[in-house]
């Protein structure tokens, strides 16, 4: 369904609003022809011109904020006002008195740059965003930073629901969120009643849509039927270095009709059509995301910049002043809002609460109803889960043989998923290799045997959207969700993670398997060697890598309760042996403190072998005849650094400096640790694994010739 636009310049100029320049939008002729006739105008007059004089403050606002700043993007938040006045003047449902209202719609602003348009719509919308903050634009501890960020310890601004910045991510975010939606509905709604069902708003340019991310999670999207999702683009014909034409010429709404999408076509300054195609897109539940191109001017309302790609940046500066008068602003009032526009949004949030209050009286009656429901719902919301030292003596004793710990993490996330009913997981189609299967979990999504209740969601070979859905549901609020797929193509979204990182996503996790050159014969191509520490260097990642069965139950459990940030678990693909001399509880124990005495030395303390992973078993057989050996196991080096002083002095006592470390991966990262390292500092080759591993020296014998070395 496509809609023309529906010119409603003399309207708004009747009631005194100067919304448009009288410049002609040079597109219109030509998504005149191409789209259907429009019915009557979807606003009345009156509203019409209170979200057009609201349009324009809110440029205002943006000018005034970035001419303060001397720094930001004024070309978006001039160039889609229209987009937010009808957002947050009508057409979202939302409480701006509780941000945190499970059932709002969620906006996310893919886009990050423009984030002036998102702060300027919280403040006149009535969020707690106070007008001083707007004003504290892009400076130290503001709420207003250069780039939209989920509240985490450093920021904390309310309707901000996701973080974004690097183009594309924010799409595919939402796609993550209109899948927990689609999700939410299916497990907790009922016959009786309905307590999910909101939209997931994204904002995107054209550079969200160049980025391959979008790509990827709009086929995921259409694939699985996410009809919930509503996906506007800034069609500005302008990137940053150069008009758009310059780096693209495909028609992106034949690209999305044909992934399956919902498309829309208009003039994206004209309040009845933006209005008209939100509508029309919110009430299609016909298995399609909507996808509405609004075209636009970058930088409208400021003649010396607007329509080039000069509009993106804060070029605009010096010419503040002259657009303000330009657009019926007050020049010498900065940050200026009329009482008129307040009074209207107060109007909204008026209606907005008599839905709110509605939907209070549903869910009081659906949990009166449903107790277990609810209850279930209200852990998952609070992300309560059993801690750390309760699920580790909850869950059996494995009591495994030799075994890869991808075949050890199989058994673990079953028991994670009984204690952890909001748990799902995901893969970029190698379930069948990275063993995260959630056994009688249903699978997610549309078609064959798919429900969108199912706890197990497949990705396609979709790396950097898996990261970025897995993103959105973390975001969302309601579900804690993992993904898998090779170690070595962590690469494909290692974006993503960085921002999960960074945004404090302890709802997220990643299993990444075969961990090392033990892969074997597929070669250097899929044998990681820097994966696993390069993850490592991310501040506020947890990187496991564990060495046995019971370090796996540890590493599982701690991704799952850990409540800071995301967390990533290496797994191998080839069998390792398990430290049984050592208490399995012990084992388990230990790991949660990121290192641990594996073996303890009998005679006075010369010699500290430090390893992880596969590794871990070389160490302890070259210490077998060496009394004043001992052993450490570090599964996750930024967990052991979060120990005491007192502990880490009792793992890694100071007094010992003869140490030596094992690991088959890149050996820069365990200096600080010890004076030697055995590790694998090239890349790999094609051959059966324990050939690769002998070669390239991680072997008992060659770590027992290392150490020999040392004296």
């Amino acid at each position: 369904m496509k809609f023309s636009a529906l010119a409603i310049a003399a309207a708004a100029m009747s009631a005194g609003v100067n919304a448009f320049s009288m410049n002609v939008n040079h597109r219109a002729a030509s998504f005149a022809v191409r789209n259907m006739a429009l019915k009557s105008a979807a606003v009345d007059v009156d509203t019409k011109a209170a979200l057009a004089q609201a349009a324009n403050e809110a440029r205002g606002l943006a000018m005034d904020s970035i001419a303060a700043a001397h720094s930001g993007h004024m070309g978006l938040p001039l160039g889609a006002a229209e987009v937010g006045a009808t957002l947050y003047g009508g057409q979202m449902q939302y409480n701006a008195k509780d941000p945190q209202w499970m059932n709002r719609d969620r906006f996310i602003l893919s886009a990050g740059h423009g984030s002036m348009f998102i702060y300027s719509w919280l403040n006149l919308a009535g969020y707690d965003l106070p007008m001083d903050e707007l004003k504290k634009f892009r400076q130290h501890h503001s709420m207003t930073p250069g780039h939209p960020e989920f509240p985490n310890s450093e920021h904390n601004t309310p309707g901000i629901e996701c973080t974004t910045g690097p183009l594309g991510q924010g799409v595919a975010n939402a796609v993550g969120f209109a899948a927990s939606e689609k999700m939410a509905e299916a497990r907790y709604n009922t016959a009786e009643h309905k307590i999910f069902d909101h939209h997931i708003f994204a904002l995107a340019g054209d550079g969200c849509f160049q980025e391959g991310v979008s790509a990827e999670a709009a086929a995921f999207a259409a694939h699985e039927k996410l009809d919930n999702l509503i996906v506007l683009y800034d069609a500005n014909e302008v990137t940053l270095d150069k008009m758009a034409e310059y780096t693209q010429s495909e028609d992106i709404l034949k690209r999305y009709e044909a992934y399956g999408w919902e498309v829309y076509d208009i003039d994206g300054h004209d309040l009845d059509a933006v209005d008209q195609a939100i509508s029309a897109a919110k009430a299609s539940d016909n298995g399609k995301p909507k996808f509405i191109k609004c075209n636009t001017i970058i930088g409208k309302g400021m003649e010396e910049t607007e329509g080039t790609n000069a509009a993106h940046g804060e070029a605009g500066v010096p010419y503040v002043d002259n657009a303000k008068k330009n657009i019926g602003l007050p020049v010498e009032e900065k940050w200026y809002v009329s009482e008129g526009t307040r009074e209207f949004f107060k109007g909204v949030q008026k209606s907005n609460e008599e839905k709110y209050e509605a939907w209070q009286k549903t869910y009081a009656a659906w949990a009166e109803a449903n107790p277990a429901l609810a209850k279930e719902l209200k852990d998952a919301i609070e992300d309560n889960v059993p801690s750390a030292e309760e699920m580790i003596k909850s869950i059996p004793a494995t009591g495994a043989k030799a075994e890869a710990t991808r075949v050890s993490g199989a058994k673990a996330i079953q028991e994670i998923a009984k204690m952890v009913p909001h748990y799902v997981s995901g893969s970029a189609d190698l379930h069948g290799s990275c063993r995260n299967y959630i056994n009688d979990g249903g699978n997610f999504g549309a078609g064959f045997d798919k429900s969108y209740a199912g706890r197990n969601l497949y990705f396609g070979i979709r790396e950097h959207a898996m990261g970025s859905i897995l993103n959105g549901f973390a975001y969302h609020g309601i579900f804690k969700a993992s993904g898998s797929t090779f170690a070595v193509f962590v690469d494909y979204f290692r974006p993503t993670i960085r921002v999960a990182a960074l945004a404090e996503l302890n709802r997220v996790s990643y299993i990444l398997t075969h961990d090392s050159i033990g892969v074997g014969e597929d070669g250097p191509t899929h044998q990681p060697v820097e994966t696993v520490s390069g993850l490592r260097v991310f501040p506020n990642l947890d990187v496991w890598r564990p060495s046995d069965a019971e370090e796996t139950v540890a590493a599982f459990v701690s991704s799952v309760s850990r409540k800071e940030g995301p967390t990533a678990l290496i797994f191998s693909r080839q069998n390792m042996d398990q430290n049984d001399a050592m208490d399995y509880m012990a084992r388990r124990e230990g790991a949660l403190k990121g290192a641990y005495v594996a073996k303890k030395e009998t005679a006075d303390l010369d010699l500290i072998i430090i390893a992880t992973g596969s590794e871990v078993q070389h160490a302890l057989k070259a210490a077998a005849d060496l009394p004043g050996a001992r052993v450490v196991s570090m599964p996750c080096m930024s967990l052991y650094e979060r120990q005491s002083d007192d502990y880490k002095e009792s793992v890694l006592p100071s007094s010992c400096t003869k140490r030596i470390a094992m690991e088959a991966g890149v050996t820069d990262l365990w200096y600080k640790y010890a004076s030697k390292v055995v590790g694998v500092d090239r890349f790999g080759f094609s051959a059966p694994g324990d050939i690769v591993m002998k070669e390239l020296g991680m072997t008992a014998e060659n770590l027992s010739a290392q150490i020999a070395s040392m004296n």
